[in-house]
């Protein structure tokens, strides 16, 4: 979405740097959220155990570790087996949500009076100030909204929103009106009116069935952490990650074993710091209405500058939004000391991480540029005298398309041999999802029989230098990419006292050391650009900042 908007505004310099900077703070607060949800809904579940009897109570927050941990184990088995895993447990859950909410409506049928949207109007006309901290805690009734969004990259819009109209929407809108009906004829159930709608007897049946039907409210904000996870590096917000692609006929399930591992320690951390739902839920609303907040107003900017809908039509309809988004933010805010602080502190870090990558890389890119060497007259001098020439073609993988890489001039120094065939391949990712085919490659025919090659992928596309080079054919540019050798730089960053002073003026010292740990752990180019791994050299480049 900050793709997006950041694109439809085109060259207005100023509005795009603030949508870069709010739309990169809505993502950090969305791992917030990643964080928070798996917290609070299987300590929630588990807490189930209390109202059997208080003997579970030390245990409680063992139990609620133990089963995230056991979620968080079984992500590198891939989104398609845990919803094979859970599917079936996730129906018989919201089955079950709908089952009690009946029965309670039927003993206390009052309730469906409360479809008359004239008693929420008396309720916040009649309490004032009260009406309004109450909505701090009546948000956690729209939460999921954030992550039904970011899991469109796994599941896509069809297979969700036929989900949520068939049998989620209903279930829910049963139980809620089944706990009221049961406050009606029972106020003391106030203690905790979900576990109380139902039977005795179902009582740890439904403990054993909320935790599992919690962990796959866990999984959305979990596999979304994975997409955001994804286009932040390919938007360059992010350094290179090992991505493994779980799915062979759905491209966006995806496991991230760095960000699984991070989530995992920060849930955590999260349900021991914490140790209840109810101290949670003042730090989850802030999280979430955050970014949903910050959801529409980059909203607006798509729908306007670049769906060309009428001002007035974006107005209403984003404003319609962001008021009720801002009013929950505003409710939610008073819990900031209660633990609201912990969303964020946590965005607030992911934010300047994500920031330091951006401009760090940014003036690393720029400082190479300066200190190379312009390709075409560095061609034209090395073929006037040409070292050995060996048989076969090489790949150059190349920042600049105008720059000569480091790599190609370390393997004249220390090989002072040259292939017959030489291609210089840059990879660019486009502010846009999607690349077709048909604009994926652009090839140029250089002297010597040389190649320069640009490949344009959107954020959502996987990058592919071997399915890329076949689609040079039609230029002339016949490649086996198995056949070809690949010759890559790895820089490696040594930070000196006397900073670079175009990475002095924007990095800290503190930012210059995280930045330059970042690069020294981020993942392996041959894994991400899916390069054929016997077919790669690597050669080093020093550089000091």
């Amino acid at each position: 979405l900050l793709a997006l908007a950041a694109s439809a505004v085109g060259e207005r310099t100023r509005l795009r740097a603030v949508l870069l900077a709010t739309g990169v703070f809505g993502a950090a607060l969305f791992y917030g959220d990643a964080v928070l949800t798996p917290a609070i809904s299987v300590l929630s579940a588990v807490e189930g155990l209390e109202i059997g009897t208080a003997a579970f109570k030390p245990y409680i927050v063992p139990l609620a570790t133990g089963v995230l941990v056991g979620l968080f184990l079984i992500q590198k088995r891939g989104t398609g087996f845990v919803g094979l895993l859970f599917g079936p447990v996730c129906a018989l859950w919201f089955a079950a949500l709908a089952a009690s909410g009946i029965w309670n409506i039927l003993k206390t049928p009052e309730i469906l009076a409360a479809l008359n949207p004239l008693h929420a109007w008396t309720f916040t006309t009649a309490h004032g100030f009260g009406s309004f901290l109450v909505l701090g805690s009546v948000l956690l009734a729209v939460t999921g909204a954030e992550a039904l969004y970011a899991d469109m990259g796994h599941f896509g819009k069809r297979a969700i929103r036929l989900a949520w109209f068939a049998l989620v929407a209903p279930a829910l809108t049963l139980n809620y009106f089944g706990q009221g009906a049961l406050l009606i004829a029972n106020p003391k159930a106030l203690e905790n009116p979900f576990y109380l709608a139902f039977p005795e007897w179902a009582l740890y049946p439904m403990v054993a069935l909320a935790t599992a039907g919690t962990v796959i409210a866990s999984q959305a904000t979990i596999s979304g952490a994975y997409s955001i996870t994804q286009q932040a590096i390919k938007l360059g917000y992010l350094p290179r990650m090992s991505i493994h692609h779980t799915s062979s006929k759905a491209i966006g399930q995806i496991y991230i074993p760095v960000v699984n591992w991070v989530l995992l320690a920060a849930v955590a951390l999260a349900v021991v710091g914490f140790g209840s739902s109810s101290r949670l839920a003042s730090a989850y609303g802030v999280a979430v209405m955050g970014t949903m907040l910050i959801t529409t107003f980059l909203t607006f900017f798509v729908i306007y500058f670049g769906w060309r809908y009428p001002l007035w039509l974006c107005l209403l309809v984003t404003g319609f939004f962001m008021l009720m988004d801002a009013t929950f933010l505003a409710a939610a805010l008073h819990k900031v000391l209660e633990g609201g602080w912990f969303p964020l502190l946590l965005g607030a870090l992911i934010y300047c991480t994500m920031f330091t990558w951006r401009q760090g890389r940014g003036a690393l890119l720029e400082r190479l540029r300066d200190a190379s060497v312009p390709l075409r007259p560095f061609l034209d001098s090395l073929f006037k005298s040409p070292p050995h020439l060996v048989p076969g073609t090489a790949v150059f993988l190349n920042a600049a398309q105008d720059a000569t890489p480091f790599a190609l001039l370390h393997s004249i120094k220390h090989y002072n041999v040259v292939h017959e065939r030489n291609v210089f391949l840059t990879l660019q990712f486009l502010d846009v999802p999607w690349v077709s085919f048909d604009e994926r490659v652009q090839c140029e025919k250089l002297e010597h029989n040389c190649w320069r090659v640009l490949v344009r992928y959107g954020f959502m596309n996987r990058p592919d230098v071997g399915a890329a080079l076949e689609l040079c054919g039609p230029a002339g540019l016949e490649i086996d990419p198995l056949q070809a050798s690949y010759f890559l730089s790895r820089e490696k960053i040594i930070l000196t006292a006397n900073s670079n002073s175009k990475i002095k003026g924007q990095l800290s010292r503190l930012r210059q050391m995280i930045f330059v740990a970042m690069a020294r752990n981020a993942g392996s180019a041959t894994d991400f650009f899916n390069i054929p791994a016997n077919r790669v050299v690597e050669l080093g480049t020093r550089i000091q900042l």
